[in-house]
C-alpha cells in the first residue's frame, strides 16, 4: 500500500487547511471552527493509523520498515535543495500519538472553552499546532523540520499569550519565544554544518542521505576544535536547539511560565507537541549522535552531554515541584523532570526507552492537565492547591482519571505504562558503562515525583474545602465560594465534554504498559525490526528485576512521605503553612523561589543586555549621532565651497568667455546684414586698397 506513504503530507495538510479556513472565520462561526479544526485531526487520526499499519511486520528484508518519498524544491547554481517525507516505526508511533492525543485535546477544549469570546481564533491556532507538529514528525529532510519547528515555536506563541490582555501571558508568551530561539540559533548553525559536510539535508537518501552510513563516516573521519569529531560538534548543536523546545536546564525557564495559557493549551504543549518536539529530535539525530562512539552505544561525547543534562534537569525541576502551589506549575515542573529522563535514556544509549516513555508520558500527562483543567473548571478558576481539598466526594470522575494519571506519572507498579517506561530509562541508566550518576539521579528524580504527586493529590483531593474566594485565572473572575460541604461552594463535576477525554486517557496511561514490558518487549521489537515474543523469565533475568525493586522502594518511600507530611493532616486552612516549610523553612523557600534563576538570569543576561542596549543607545546618541552631525556639517561647508567655485569661478568664466564670443559675433554680423549698398562699399573699398598695394609694390 504505498499509496500512504506518497500521501504521507496529507496528515498535517488537512489540520492546516483547518487552520487556514478557520483564520477567515469571523467570531461568530464558533460551530465551524470546533467542528472544522476536530474534524480535520480526526481525519489525521484515521490516516496516521494506516501509515501505522504499513509499518507493522518490518520490511521485506526482516530489517526496520523504511519508505521515503523525496522531491527537488528549488535549485540554486550547481546545486539543488530536495524535501520530503519519511515512513518509519518512529514516524508511525508519533504520528498517532500526537493525532489521537491531540484529537481528544481539541475535543476538552469543546467544552472548556465553550464561554471564551474569541474561541474561533483558539481553535485556529490550535490547528496550526497540530499541522505543525505532524509537519515535524514526518519529515525526511532536516530543513522542512526545521521549517515545521519554528512553526510550533510561532503557534506556542500565539497560544500561550492567547489571553493577551493579561499581562503575565503576553510576558510568558514573549519569553517561551525569545528563549527557545536561543536553542534555535545553535541548532540552525548546526543545519549550515551538516550540509556544508554532507551536501545535503535529506535524512535518507537511498544510501545518500545525511543520517545514512556514508555521510556519518566523512562526518566523523574530520575533526574541529580540541581534537573534537565534526559529527559530534554538529550533534551538540541540534542537540541545544532540543534542549530549548524540551525545557532542560538552563533553557527551561520558559515551560513553566507557559501555564499561563488556557489550560488546553498547557496539555497541548506538554504532552504531544512542543515539548515532544525536542525529545523527537534528538530520537531522529540519533544516527549523527552515535556515529563517534568508542567503545560501545552510549560513549560518544555528544550522548554523554545529553545524558547528564538530562538527569540534571530530572532532579532540578522535580526538587522544584516539592514547593510550588499552582496545580498547573507542578504538573509543568513534572514536564520538565520527565524529559530529562527522556533525554537521559537516549544519551545512555536507551533510545528505545526514551521513545517509549516519551509517548507513554504524552498520555498520562495530557489526562494530569486536563484533569487538573478539570478541577480548575470545577472550583471556579481557582488554581492554588491550598484553596482547594475534598475534592474526590464532589468531582469523582475527575478524581479517579486524575488518580490514574498520577500513578502512571509516579511509576507504581505494574499496571500503568509510567511504571515500564521509567523502569527501562534507570535500566539503561544503570548499565552505562561511563558513570552511574545518572542512574542515581534518576532514581532520586522517582523519589521525588511519588513525593510532590502525594503532595498534590493529597491537597487536592482529600481533606475539606479550604476555597474561600476563586481567582478567575482562566475565563474571568470566579464567584464568591464559601468553604464547607459541595453544596455550599457549588463545587461541580466537568461536563461529558471534558470527562470523556479523560476516560480515553486513563485507559491509554494504563494498557500502553503492556507493549513495553520487558516480559514481551513488543515496542522494542517494533522500533529496532526484531519480532518480540513473550517470556515472563525476562522479568527476573539479570538486573532487571534489581531495577524493578530499587524503583518500587524509591516509589512506597516517595507516597509514604508525601502522605506522613500532607495525607495523614491535611490543613484546614488555605494559609497554614506547608509541613515541609515548617522543617526547613529556608530549604522550602529557596525551592519555592525555584533555585531563582530565573532571578539570577534577570541580574545577569537580562541586565547585561540592558545595560549593553543602553550603551548603544548612549553611542548612537552621544558618539555616533554627533559624528553624523559633524560629518553633516563639514559635507555642508564642502557644498557651499564646491558652490562657490562653480557659479563664481567656473560658471562665471565661462560665462564672460561666452559674452565676449557674443559680442565679437554681432560686431561679425554687422556686416552680414544683407544690404547690397554695404557689400559694394566693402568691394569698392577693397578694390580701392588692392589697387593702392599693387601700385606701391611696382613704384619700389
Amino acid at each position: 500500500m504505498r499509496w500512504i506513504v506518497d500521501n504521507l503530507w496529507l496528515i498535517p495538510a488537512i489540520p492546516l487547511a483547518a487552520a487556514a479556513l478557520i483564520s477567515v472565520t469571523p467570531k461568530e462561526g464558533k460551530r465551524l471552527a470546533m467542528g472544522a479544526s476536530i474534524g480535520a485531526m480526526a481525519i489525521s487520526l484515521l490516516l496516521s493509523i494506516g501509515a501505522f499499519a504499513r509499518t507493522l511486520g518490518g520490511d521485506s528484508h526482516g530489517g526496520v520498515f523504511r519508505e521515503v518519498y523525496d522531491f527537488q524544491w528549488f535549485d540554486f547554481g550547481h546545486s539543488s535543495v530536495s524535501l520530503g517525507w519519511v515512513l518509519d516505526p518512529l514516524t508511525a508511533s508519533m504520528v498517532v500519538m500526537v493525532s489521537f492525543v491531540s484529537l481528544l485535546i481539541f475535543i476538552y477544549s469543546a467544552g472548556y472553552m465553550a464561554h471564551d469570546w474569541n474561541v474561533t481564533r483558539f481553535f485556529g491556532f490550535l490547528s496550526l499546532f497540530g499541522a505543525a507538529m505532524l509537519g515535524l514528525v514526518i519529515a525526511n529532510s532536516l530543513l522542512l523540520l526545521f521549517m515545521c519547528w519554528e512553526l510550533v515555536g510561532l503557534a506556542s506563541y500565539l497560544l500561550i499569550g492567547f489571553w493577551f490582555h493579561k499581562p503575565s501571558a503576553a510576558a510568558a508568551a514573549k519569553k517561551a519565544f525569545i528563549t527557545t530561539r536561543i536553542g534555535d540559533i545553535a541548532f540552525f548553525v548546526g543545519i549550515l554544518w551538516l550540509y556544508a559536510g554532507t551536501g545535503t539535508l535529506l535524512f535518507y537518501d537511498h544510501g545518500n542521505g545525511c543520517l545514512e552510513q556514508s555521510a556519518l563516516e566523512n562526518l566523523v573521519a574530520q575533526a574541529t576544535f580540541e581534537g573534537m569529531a565534526v559529527s559530534t560538534a554538529i550533534g551538540l548543536l541540534i542537540f541545544c536547539g532540543a534542549a530549548g523546545k524540551s525545557g532542560q536546564v538552563p533553557l527551561h525557564v520558559w515551560l513553566p511560565d507557559a501555564m499561563e495559557g488556557p489550560t488546553p493549551v498547557s496539555a497541548l504543549i506538554h504532552a504531544a507537541t512542543m515539548v515532544a518536539a525536542g525529545v523527537f529530535l534528538v530520537a531522529r539525530v540519533y544516527p549523527l549522535l552515535e556515529v563517534d562512539l568508542g567503545n560501545g552505544i552510549g560513549q560518544g561525547a555528544a550522548l554523554s552531554v545529553i545524558a547528564w543534562v538530562g538527569a540534571v534537569t530530572a532532579v532540578f525541576a522535580a526538587l522544584i515541584a516539592v514547593a510550588q502551589t499552582d496545580i498547573k506549575r507542578i504538573l509543568a515542573y513534572s514536564t520538565v523532570s520527565q524529559l530529562g529522563y527522556m533525554m537521559l535514556a537516549l544519551g545512555v544509549g536507551g533510545y528505545v526507552a526514551g521513545v517509549f516513555h516519551l509517548l507513554a508520558h504524552a498520555f498520562f500527562k495530557a489526562l494530569l492537565f486536563l484533569g487538573a483543567g478539570s478541577v480548575i473548571h470545577g472550583c471556579h478558576e481557582e488554581q492554588d492547591i491550598r484553596r482547594m481539598g475534598g475534592l474526590r466526594r464532589l468531582m469523582p470522575i475527575t478524581f479517579a482519571t486524575y488518580a490514574i494519571g498520577m500513578m502512571a506519572l509516579a511509576g507504581v507498579p505494574v499496571f500503568f505504562s509510567g511504571f515500564w517506561s521509567k523502569d527501562e530509562i534507570l535500566h539503561s541508566a544503570y548499565e552505562w558503562p561511563l558513570s552511574h550518576g545518572p542512574f542515581l539521579l534518576g532514581l532520586a528524580g522517582a523519589f521525588l515525583t511519588a513525593f510532590y504527586m502525594t503532595r498534590q493529590m493529597s491537597f487536592v483531593f482529600f481533606g475539606e474545602y479550604r476555597g474561600e474566594t476563586g481567582v478567575g485565572n482562566d475565563h474571568g473572575p470566579a464567584p464568591h465560594a464559601k468553604g464547607g460541604h459541595g453544596k455550599s461552594h457549588g463545587i461541580h463535576e466537568s461536563p461529558k465534554v471534558m470527562t470523556a477525554p479523560l476516560r480515553i486517557l486513563a485507559v491509554g496511561a494504563v494498557l500502553l504498559g503492556v507493549i513495553g514490558t520487558p516480559a514481551w518487549p513488543w515496542f522494542h521489537g517494533y522500533l529496532s525490526g526484531h519480532p518480540a515474543t513473550f517470556e515472563i523469565g525476562r522479568l527476573f533475568e539479570g538486573s532487571t528485576l534489581f531495577i524493578m525493586s530499587l524503583s518500587t522502594v524509591a516509589l512506597a518511600l516517595g507516597i509514604f512521605l508525601g502522605w506522613r507530611f500532607y495525607g495523614r493532616k491535611p490543613p484546614k486552612k488555605a494559609g497554614d503553612m506547608d509541613a515541609l516549610e515548617k522543617v526547613n523553612a529556608d530549604g522550602f523557600g529557596l525551592l519555592r523561589e525555584k533555585f531563582r534563576v530565573d532571578e539570577i538570569y534577570d541580574a545577569t543576561i537580562v541586565a547585561g543586555n540592558l545595560n549593553l542596549a543602553r550603551f548603544c543607545q548612549w553611542m548612537d546618541q552621544s558618539i555616533a549621532s554627533g559624528a553624523v552631525r559633524i560629518a553633516s556639517l563639514a559635507l555642508l561647508a564642502l557644498s557651499w565651497m564646491n558652490r562657490g567655485i562653480d557659479e563664481i569661478l567656473i560658471n562665471g568664466g565661462f560665462d564672460q568667455g561666452c559674452k565676449e564670443v557674443r559680442q565679437t559675433a554681432a560686431g561679425v554680423s554687422q556686416w552680414q546684414g544683407g544690404q547690397a549698398q554695404k557689400y559694394l562699399w566693402v568691394m569698392a573699398l577693397s578694390a580701392a586698397v588692392l589697387v593702392i598695394a599693387i601700385a606701391w609694390g611696382g613704384g619700389r
